[in-house]
């Protein structure tokens, strides 16, 4: 004989089973459903991109250039900025150059090059070698010691004492104050300055 508490138990549980069957029967969730999180926007992600495709770029450049017999692409420098190549540094003869910019035009993602280079003038000494690589030092570490510089953004080059600054900065006071700061440099002879400012 059962009594009035496990019946009043049973009814319990009957009711509730009943609620149950009756809300999957109308196609709802007994159980409320969780909110759901509203979808992220799109990260901006174009800077990144721009500076992995001037990676890819420079990289290709100067592999092209590496493979092209006439080029010592080893002599100057190869940097880019949105597509934009700048080629920089000392190299032997007119041929070169023109053949560089040649092969760098044609290499995929190239938008425009910026011809930096220049003709070497008369031949060095090991002497002349040695004292160039001290300058370059000198320059590069002053410039790395000027916070508003940003001379990883600059590459540096000397032949003969001539000082050449190339590269991509962001703003045209960042030109001049390298050139000062280069100019300053116990045997620098003269500072050719071949900065430009990033688009």
């Amino acid at each position: 004989m059962k009594t009035s508490q496990t019946l009043s138990h049973h009814r319990v549980l009957a009711s509730g089973l009943s609620i149950t069957l009756l809300a999957l029967s109308m196609g709802c969730s007994p159980k409320p459903a969780e909110p759901t999180a509203a979808p992220m926007p799109p990260v901006a992600t174009s800077t990144m991109g721009n500076e992995l495709d001037d990676s890819v770029v420079t990289t290709s450049v100067k592999a092209a250039l590496l493979a092209e017999e006439s080029i010592k692409s080893m002599d100057f420098k190869v940097e880019t900025n949105k597509g934009v190549v700048q080629l920089s540094g000392f190299v032997n003869d007119a041929a070169q150059i023109v053949r560089a910019v040649a092969v760098t035009q044609a290499v995929a993602g190239v938008k425009e090059v910026q011809n930096r280079l220049v003709l070497k003038q008369g031949n060095t000494t090991m002497g002349s070698n040695v004292d160039d690589t001290v300058i370059t030092s000198r320059v590069k570490a002053a410039l790395l010691e000027d916070k508003a510089a940003k001379s990883l953004d600059i590459s540096v080059e000397t032949r003969k004492g001539e000082v050449m600054l190339s590269g991509f900065v962001a703003t045209k006071s960042q030109i001049a104050l390298a050139e000062t700061i280069a100019a300053k440099q116990e045997g620098v002879k003269v500072v050719r300055n071949e900065l430009s400012v990033k688009k």
